[in-house]
């Protein structure tokens, strides 16, 4: 296996079937650009990856372009399952959808935060990628209604006060807890979750010449792992793990995802555990690629999900109407097209 980083920037644009042209990747010219291929016993994405795409870091291209993937472990996958191998276009240009029920005094308010790249970011085009989703499952909705995203960077002020007191109607992108775990959540005990947006892989980062390895859950006892603060902690503690609960690994949590960085390039912390595109995204601002690699087992795959809290007195008609729209969008080729556009600007971005 190649290392994860070595060929980062200088992804290579290779396709089984045709060449996509440089000026846009859109619609029927990604479907026409997508040959099939049938897992093997023992495959796993990088494999794939390596031997489709030419480069082990498309992984996640594969992953997010074949919504039937995602919840599993993208290092065992299942055998005989068909998978789509996208191509992707030297120059990304993302042409975002109207759309016409998006206005100013809507009847269905949604509030996210500018600063989470690729997903919500009103620098990034289309706004990112989670929006994009949502605005495309809102337009597919039964009877669907106008609707309004306000932006609030203060991410502590969307559960409480503004979801809860029903001045905002909705939120996206939130990660959903252990809920059966951990009822007491407020997260779980107070609201409504939607049917996932997307998954996320959450990695390890960890210096390259620290012969860490995480092969099996045992290999990062006694480790100490750094999240930044306000970030989710359940799958560290989940049944069969519980890293936290039997002191089994230590938790730092730092400010920011710098932060974490900081301290694993100046050797004060073990790993940093963060979802893939934060991950790469730090260490490339940081410039540290040469001294840190994430490990390629994933600490978990995590939904990102709208909410709505269960005192609103529509929201179980709200989250219901709002998964119609989104299954029936996943059903169209619009949504791969849609994940694959970010995903290829993310790391057109990254390399440029």
């Amino acid at each position: 296996m190649l290392s994860y980083l070595h060929k980062l920037v200088s992804v290579r644009t290779t396709c089984l079937a045709a060449t996509l042209g440089a000026a846009s990747f859109v619609g029927s010219g990604a479907a026409a650009c997508t040959p099939t291929y049938t897992v093997q016993a023992g495959d796993t994405l990088f494999a794939i990856a390596e031997d489709n795409l030419g480069d082990v870091n498309k992984w996640s291209l594969i992953f997010y372009g074949n919504p039937a993937l995602e919840g599993t472990n993208i290092t065992d996958l299942p055998a005989g399952a068909v998978i789509e191998i996208p191509c992707v276009p030297d120059k990304v240009v993302l042409a975002p959808d109207p759309t016409p029920l998006k206005q100013s005094n809507a009847e269905l308010t949604l509030v996210t935060g500018s600063n989470y790249a690729p997903f919500v970011d009103l620098n990034w085009a289309g706004q990112g990628m989670a929006t994009e989703i949502v605005n495309a499952s809102l337009e597919n909705m039964p009877s669907p209604v106008t609707y309004s995203i306000q932006w609030e960077n203060d991410w502590s002020k969307h559960l409480d006060p503004m979801l809860s007191n029903k001045s905002v109607d909705m939120g996206f992108p939130w990660y959903r807890p252990d809920c059966v775990s951990t009822p007491e959540d407020t997260l779980c005990s107070d609201f409504h979750f939607s049917d996932p947006l997307i998954d996320l892989v959450f990695l390890f980062f960890v210096r390259s010449d620290s012969g860490i390895v995480f092969d099996v859950d045992s290999d990062m006892h006694g480790k100490i792992i750094c999240r930044p603060e306000g970030a989710l902690t359940h799958d560290l503690d989940r049944v069969g793990r519980q890293w936290l609960s039997k002191g089994l690994v230590l938790l730092v949590q730092a400010p920011t995802a710098q932060s974490c960085f900081e301290q694993l390039a100046a050797g004060k912390v073990d790993a940093v555990s963060v979802n893939e595109f934060l991950g790469v995204k730090t260490m490339f601002d940081l410039g540290i690629t040469d001294r840190i690699v994430p490990l390629p087992r994933p600490v978990s795959v995590e939904g990102m999900h709208v909410v709505i809290s269960k005192s609103h007195w529509r929201g179980t008609t709200h989250i219901f109407r709002f998964n119609a729209g989104l299954a029936k969008l996943k059903q169209t080729e619009k949504y791969n097209e849609i994940v694959q556009r970010h995903l290829a600007l993310f790391w057109e971005q990254i390399r440029s």
